[in-house]
């Protein structure tokens, strides 16, 4: 004979595991979903340029639409204001902690914030800008 508190365990072994399962699913799911939408969004872009191209017949108009839809230029990556903010994050990350969650999120916090001090640091001894290469380049030769 089967005692119903092993079958009422079984039971509730299940729908604990409810929970980390839709997190992991949860988890596959945003990105996917996200990369579909920027595809789509990207699509309709392009259609609407060709439609529109369709119809223009002065080449100079036609490449100034085509300079509306280009992605802006990619600037180099400034590691001063990408440290700034991170440390910004990790204090109020650390401060909620302290004010209301506990020790794990200002452990959390001031991880966080001491990777913002090495991205700032490292953005003052990398040079990333062209002004600041061409710069460190004279300095250089100059010795």
């Amino acid at each position: 004979m089967i005692l119903l508190r092993y079958i009422n365990k079984s039971i509730t072994m299940d729908v604990k595991l409810i929970i980390p399962i839709l997190g992991i699913i949860t988890g596959i799911i945003i990105p996917i979903a996200v990369f579909i939408w920027l595809y789509y969004d990207a699509k309709n872009q392009r259609e609407a340029v060709v439609e529109i191209a369709k119809h223009l017949n002065d080449p100079i108009k036609l490449e100034e639409l085509l300079t509306i839809f280009d992605e802006r230029k990619k600037e180099p990556i400034d590691f001063r204001r990408g440290g700034v903010i991170t440390i910004f994050v990790g204090a109020g990350l650390f401060f909620s902690g302290y004010f209301i969650l506990g020790s794990i999120l200002k452990a959390v916090g001031a991880l966080v914030g001491l990777i913002g001090v090495g991205t700032m640091i490292a953005g003052y001894l990398y040079p990333n800008t062209e002004k600041e290469i061409t710069d460190a380049v004279n300095q250089f030769e100059k010795k």
